[in-house]
């Protein structure tokens, strides 16, 4: 462990419940890597991680690794993503990058994260030089701005017996709901057919575009599952809900800084077998697509004896 991520580590466990500058500062930390050998790599988890490891965690560190070995010209177009097995938040994450190609417009890598001698998680990523083509994009939705949307916290409050864990947990990531939280709809009896927040990172990023990218990644894990839940009036902690990451895909269509706002626009088209699938759009503030973004998630919900329903 590199002292950079021990002391990010150390300061995540010591902010509990905490935002702005300096959680958001632990985070870039984290997705410092440390490099062990020429394609190979290791990352560290905060403390205070629940029982797995965050998987928009995993899978920003994951891209981290995939992007120190591609010439900086060449950005991030996609990445495709498989979650194998649970990480264990107490040891390091080792990350094995294969240069699957180098071409000329075009660069691939798969990163493979090791943990135990298993691997716990796949990616692959392509890379492309900048060229000129056609244009267009989604229309962003009507929505109102995010100074004017309670914050993340001051939603917990307003219902004190919801989400305990969540509300302790140290958040770089700024989140405003600009439709009811589905804990809320839950009780409403509300069951809404998509999920609306702003997003951005909780202070100010330094200006490296790999950066802004792979913290964008690392938020993509957030709210996400949300949709197919709400559509069901069920919660995490809320209902007997077990639910993980599958598989994660992510394609970026234009540049952006993640510590400005944007708009993270999600629905559910379905649900079955245990899994739920939750579709994603990122806007900026100003209207442009930023990025698309597929999963699917495992979703089981028990009744009260614990038994699969």
């Amino acid at each position: 462990m590199t002292e950079l991520a021990r002391d990010a580590a150390a300061g995540l466990d010591a902010q509990e419940g905490a935002g702005g500058q300096a959680v958001l500062d632990n985070l870039v930390a984290l997705l410092d890597l440390e490099r062990i050998e020429e394609d190979i790599f290791r990352g560290v988890s905060p403390p205070h991680s629940p029982v797995r490891v965050f998987g928009g965690q995993v899978a920003g560190q994951a891209l981290v690794a995939a992007g120190r070995t591609v010439p900086p010209e060449r950005k991030v177009h996609s990445l495709h993503a498989y979650f194998i097995r649970g990480g264990d938040p107490r040891v390091p994450i080792v990350y094995e990058v294969d240069r699957i190609r180098d071409g000329r417009s075009f660069t691939t890598r798969r990163v493979v994260a090791v943990q135990h001698g298993k691997a716990i998680f796949a990616l692959s990523a392509s890379f492309q030089k900048s060229e000129p083509g056609l244009e267009h994009a989604a229309a962003m939705p009507d929505v109102p701005d995010p100074e004017s949307l309670p914050t993340y916290a001051e939603r917990v409050r307003a219902v004190p017996q919801a989400l305990p864990d969540f509300r302790e947990r140290p958040r770089p990531i700024d989140i405003r709901y600009v439709n009811d939280p589905p804990w809320v709809t839950r009780q409403t009896g509300e069951r809404p057919d998509r999920n609306q927040v702003w997003m951005r990172a909780d202070g100010v990023l330094p200006d490296d575009p790999l950066l802004h990218v792979c913290v964008l990644t690392y938020a993509s894990d957030m709210t996400l599952l949300d949709s197919p839940l709400a559509r069901h009036g069920v919660y995490w902690d809320l209902d007997r809900v077990l639910g993980a990451s599958l598989d994660h895909a992510l394609w970026f269509h234009r540049p952006f800084r993640a510590d400005e706002w944007f708009l993270y626009d999600t629905e559910s088209p379905s649900a079955s077998g245990g899994r739920g699938l939750a579709t994603g759009r990122f806007f900026s503030r100003d209207g442009q697509l930023l990025a698309t973004v597929v999963q699917e998630g495992l979703l089981r919900v028990l009744p009260p004896d614990g038994q699969p329903g």
